[in-house]
């Protein structure tokens, strides 16, 4: 049996069902070989490759997988900013590479022999789980050793690098069984004993979910999340695990969060965060400050995220953020009405949209199109902002979710041009059975705009929505704030060259709706957004749009910089003058 028909099989055995892949002489035995195992999918550029595959892995059922194969030289190189995402974002992600034949590798300091040959394994070594060469054959276990370790503890890439005669070699077929799960460790009873017995005892506790938290998980404990009244809130990488519109969810705390929910996770004297590391974005970047009058317990899987010092934690648990919170969830919780009845009055009086902002007669709010948007979706939707920009800041700050939606993307590593390539793969992930949407911003989808052929050729049912302030609207806001508006590589006066939308999509057949106020009540938008396939919609956004609440950070006397505490967002408006918890429902 041919090695390359061999993993082909061991894939489909493990569970893969897709691989994202753009051809390359270095990889032919396995492009060919996976076709007869696996549903390909060819995409323009190999960064999209990695990034659909992670996005797939986020949405598809449980037990099935993508891969992304990319060849020698370029391929890899370009496939790189994928890997990191998934690596900074713990997500599942294996990625094949292939390179030249072994008797063509460079040694005794070379930097090439063979063509386009580069060293992956040491160029991915740094922000994946494992990084190998197969200088032969390796056999099932081998094989099944090296892939899992992309699944759990903590999830996260795996890289694999195949010289062209190792994919051709002939090997004895050999079974590899099924994908099994490694056990994880639990919380003790006592443990978990003693976070309930802190809860009941607490007068104004949160529960903050993180995206550690499966989403499997997340929809068993729905309903007795409601029954029980826990205050809940959610990391960005956690928005579809909780109901937006349940009276217990307390929002989106975040560098960039909703405004109510900072104050109020400020407000609480018990933080139980469960699957999320409390990275700077979630605490802000003034980490001394987050949680200042409460006990913080942090539950997560990787023990160098609860030594690492910030923020401040009282009880770390190193153990499966899924058994935790089953048991959490299901113990005898105490009702905390005074708390939820004060959290739902402040969330009341922080509007969603702070009249603060500023936009011109001629454009449409930014903020208004996406509380519009989230009335026009379906409880099934796939919701994808992009994962830097306005475009992303807005949807996460404000779109309020229902449960059965998903929403997904990648924060940590916050590369433009991340939205449709992760579009595709969730649509993909969906068998195209669900309308995908897509919110981005114009440089951002710039990036990567040569994937809506793929979305074309593959027929998604994809709405991408361009935010069209005529650049990089987040690059143009820092421009103004620290360097008194001396615009460079912004906009097309400072130099930065965007296309005519309304020429770019029709090279590939794909119809334009321009998106201007009142879109909610205009039959063409209609039409485009709800009846299936794939559509550009160019929301037209005030270049000079202002993007508040957020929080403000100062350059010191020093040269650092400085930021407030998350519950202290620009502009300070006192929207809880006389509102104060008093214990009292």
């Amino acid at each position: 049996m041919k090695y390359s028909d061999q993993i082909g099989e061991w894939l489909r055995d493990l569970g893969y069902t897709h691989y994202f892949y753009v051809g390359g002489g270095n990889i032919m035995h396995l492009t060919e070989s996976l076709s007869r195992y696996l549903t390909g999918v060819p995409v323009v550029h190999e960064v999209a490759a990695g990034i659909g595959a992670e996005y797939f892995n986020e949405i598809a059922e449980p037990g099935q997988r993508a891969l992304a194969l990319v060849t020698t030289g370029p391929g890899l190189t370009n496939v790189v900013t994928a890997v990191s995402g998934a690596w900074l974002e713990s997500r599942e992600l294996l990625v094949i590479g292939g390179q030249v034949k072994v008797s063509d590798l460079a040694s005794d300091g070379l930097r090439g022999r063979g063509i386009q040959e580069i060293n992956g394994v040491e160029l991915l070594s740094s922000t994946t789980k494992a990084s190998v060469q197969l200088r032969e054959p390796v056999d099932a276990k081998a094989f099944k050793d090296i892939v899992s370790q992309s699944w759990l503890p903590r999830k996260g890439p795996v890289f694999i690098e195949m010289p062209l005669n190792v994919q051709a070699a002939t090997v004895e077929p050999e079974p590899i069984g099924v994908a099994t799960k490694p056990a994880l460790p639990i919380a003790a009873e006592a443990d978990v004993s003693d976070v309930v017995a802190r809860y009941n005892a607490a007068k104004k506790p949160v529960l903050l979910i993180g995206g550690g938290v499966s989403y499997e998980v997340a929809q068993r404990l729905q309903q007795r999340l409601t029954e029980a009244r826990v205050p809940v809130m959610t990391t960005y990488n956690g928005a579809d695990r909780v109901d937006g519109y349940a009276d217990n969810y307390l929002g989106r705390p975040n560098t960039w969060g909703q405004r109510s929910s900072n104050i109020l996770i400020q407000q609480s004297d018990l933080i139980i965060a469960v699957g999320t590391r409390l990275g700077m974005q979630q605490t802000g970047f003034n980490w001394q400050e987050f949680g200042r009058d409460a006990h913080i317990v942090q539950v997560d899987i990787d023990p160098a995220e609860l030594r690492k010092g910030h923020p401040r934690i009282d009880q770390g648990l190193c153990v499966d953020a899924d058994d935790f919170i089953s048991r959490f969830v299901t113990a005898d919780l105490k009702p905390h009405d005074a708390w939820l009845d004060y959290a739902r009055k402040v969330r009341a009086a922080v509007p969603r949209v702070e009249a603060v902002n500023q936009t011109g007669a001629d454009y449409l709010s930014p903020y208004d199109f996406i509380v519009t948007l989230e009335t026009l979706t379906k409880s099934d939707d796939l919701v994808i902002p992009c994962s830097s920009g306005s475009a992303f800041t807005l949807s996460m700050q404000l779109y309020k979710q229902r449960f059965g939606q998903r929403m997904l993307t990648n924060k940590s590593l916050a590369s433009m041009g991340y939205g449709l390539s992760g579009a595709i793969g969730a649509c993909v992930a969906a068998d195209n059975e669900r309308r995908t949407i897509l919110i981005e911003g114009d440089g951002g989808f710039a990036q990567n705009m040569q994937e809506v052929g793929t979305a074309e050729i593959n027929g998604l049912n994809l709405k991408m929505f361009i935010f069209h302030d005529q650049g990089h609207a987040s690059i143009r806001m820092t421009q103004i704030n620290y360097f008194k508006g001396k615009y460079l590589g912004c906009d097309r006066k400072s130099g930065l060259g965007l296309p005519n939308w309304d020429k770019l999509f029709p090279a590939w057949n794909v119809p334009v709706v321009h998106v201007n106020r009142g879109f909610e009540n205009d039959p063409v938008f209609l039409k485009h957004f709800n009846n299936p396939g794939l559509c550009a919609f160019v929301v037209h956004i005030d270049p000079e749009q202002t993007y508040f609440p957020k929080i403000s950070s100062r350059i010191t006397e020093s040269g650092s910089m400085e930021s407030n505490p998350i519950d202290r967002m620009t502009p300070e408006i006192d929207y809880l003058e006389g509102l104060s918890f008093d214990g009292k429902a």
